[in-house]
């Protein structure tokens, strides 16, 4: 938002006219410059409630997560992984105010890691208010909450407390700050310096948020292994399928609705024109674009999978459709803001094979991830970051990030190879930063006893073993338990 528009009396003066004074020159100024002011005001405060509805948007994510991860799971486990849901919120908030945003976004910086606002110290300032906070954190335990989904069902409790903590307050963040900080030394942002002379372009976090989290439940899977029984003794794959559709479909609509929020509320701000103010065409224009791809991409991949899955499978299934339609949406989320409506679609139909085939990958190496989290949000959200590096339009892009000559664009379009080399560098730097981060501590957790519960536990359920009973009640038990006691005295008196 720019500075009011100053009115100086002594140059107004002789506009009003040889017989205009210098107070009346003053007043009229006065006047001017208080108008001015509020529309500087209103500026601030749209933007404001524009970044403020979007956090709303995104936090609404979370409780599709949670029915989605609800539904994936088999009933005995729903307790267990809705309150590993609540917890990624909570601890998450926590952490990321301590720590998480200073190093994602403390600026003046360096351009690994932010080194300001810890605790949010000296808050609000002129480049970052409190909206903006929460809507970077609404992002970090998005990611938490991709972790969760791949190592459900067996996982210790306390040990969803320390990855949670620990992946945003410290992992997330510097992963955000390399390519959403102005210091970052891979973002587009930066005035100089530019990675290949473009930076990458991963306006929503397919590479920052779903990579990251995809990458940290990968390992955690890894080194705990399948579930019981979910390979046979020949290795063959047994499906061992969530026990409510119900909540994987309310869940993904929740998720649906939450990225409106996500994709279009990155832009962080929507009162801003391109070019001549007056005309109806700007950044707002822009937002519905991003909304828009978002939709095509999402679409497009469910219904891909939907028939895709009927040729592979020979039936319509459902939670296939909506996991397709979720990696549309990861997929889409890297480029969402600089692509044409047409490449959506592509990027959508792609999505929905890539998603396919890591399923496909996954079972021959004996990978279980009850909600195919590493799969959907890691090769979707690659799949995305290389799409957006042949698909990124030159237009928008400039429109984005001005002020750079030449900046390179989509490799298809003509825009050279240079963005589509950025965006795979992101790739690899971030799949390698969190393997080491999150691969070690997973490492320590199994090595200190803490990752896995006990394969009676897990037989048994996590519900019964470490919540105090099932997430559904069917009848009264302790009815049911006192009028068995009952007839068991009677009959024994009787005798």
């Amino acid at each position: 938002m720019g500075a009011p528009m100053a009115c100086s009396a002594s140059d107004l003066r002789p506009l009003l006219g040889p017989n205009a004074t210098a107070a009346a020159a003053e007043y009229i100024c006065g006047r001017f410059d208080a108008v001015s002011a509020k529309f500087v005001d209103t500026g601030y405060a749209v933007d404001n409630t524009y970044l403020l509805f979007s956090t709303y948007l995104v936090f609404s994510m979370q409780i599709g997560f949670a029915m989605l991860c609800a539904g994936s799971v088999r009933a005995k486990n729903t307790m267990n992984i809705m309150l590993t849901n609540v917890l990624d919120a909570a601890a998450g908030s926590f952490f990321y105010y301590l720590f998480g945003f200073a190093l994602a976004f403390g600026t003046p910086s360096n351009g690994f890691i932010g080194a300001h606002f810890f605790g949010l110290d000296k808050f609000p300032s002129q480049s970052f208010d409190y909206g903006f906070f929460l809507f970077q954190w609404a992002f970090a335990i998005a990611a938490a909450g991709i972790t969760s989904g791949s190592i459900a069902e067996r996982t210790q409790f306390p040990a969803y407390l320390i990855y949670s903590s620990f992946l945003t307050g410290l992992v997330y963040p510097i992963t955000s700050h390399w390519f959403w900080s102005a210091d970052g030394w891979a973002s587009p942002a930066r005035s100089d310096n530019l990675l290949f002379r473009s930076g990458v372009i991963d306006f929503a976090g397919s590479g920052v948020v779903h990579i990251v989290g995809a990458v940290a439940g990968l390992w955690g899977a890894l080194i705990e292994g399948p579930r019981i029984g979910r390979f046979d003794h020949e290795g063959r794959a047994v499906a061992m399928r969530g026990h409510s559709a119900t909540l994987v479909v309310l869940g993904t609509f929740l998720l649906w609705f939450g990225w409106y929020g996500f994709n279009p509320g990155s832009f962080l701000n929507i009162l801003k024109a391109y070019g001549e103010s007056g005309s109806y065409y700007g950044q707002w224009s822009a937002v519905g674009r991003t909304a828009v791809t978002t939709t095509l991409a999402g679409s497009t991949a469910a219904l891909t999978t939907l028939f895709g899955k009927r040729l592979l499978v020979g039936h319509w299934n459902v939670t296939d459709v909506c996991n397709g339609l979720l990696g549309g949406f990861a997929a889409i989320t890297a480029g969402c803001s600089v692509v044409d409506p047409w490449a959506a679609i592509i990027c959508g139909f792609v999505a929905a094979w890539v998603l396919i085939g890591c399923n496909k990958l996954a079972e021959k190496v004996k990978y279980d991830d009850p909600l195919e989290a590493a799969q959907l949000h890691g090769g979707c959200g690659a799949w995305g970051l290389i799409f957006t590096g042949l698909f990124a339009k030159k237009a928008y892009v400039n429109q984005l990030y001005p002020g750079v000559e030449n900046r390179p664009y989509g490799l298809l379009l003509g825009g050279g190879g240079r963005l589509l080399a950025a965006q795979v560098v992101q790739i690899v730097v971030v799949a390698a930063w969190v393997s080491v981060t999150m691969g070690t501590l997973f490492f320590v957790l199994h090595k200190l006893g803490l990752l896995r519960i006990s394969a009676e536990e897990e037989m048994a359920g996590m519900d019964l073993t470490s919540h105090g009973g099932l997430a559904y009640v069917y009848q009264d038990e302790e009815n049911e338990k006192g009028g068995a006691t009952a007839a068991l005295k009677q009959h024994n008196s009787t005798v």
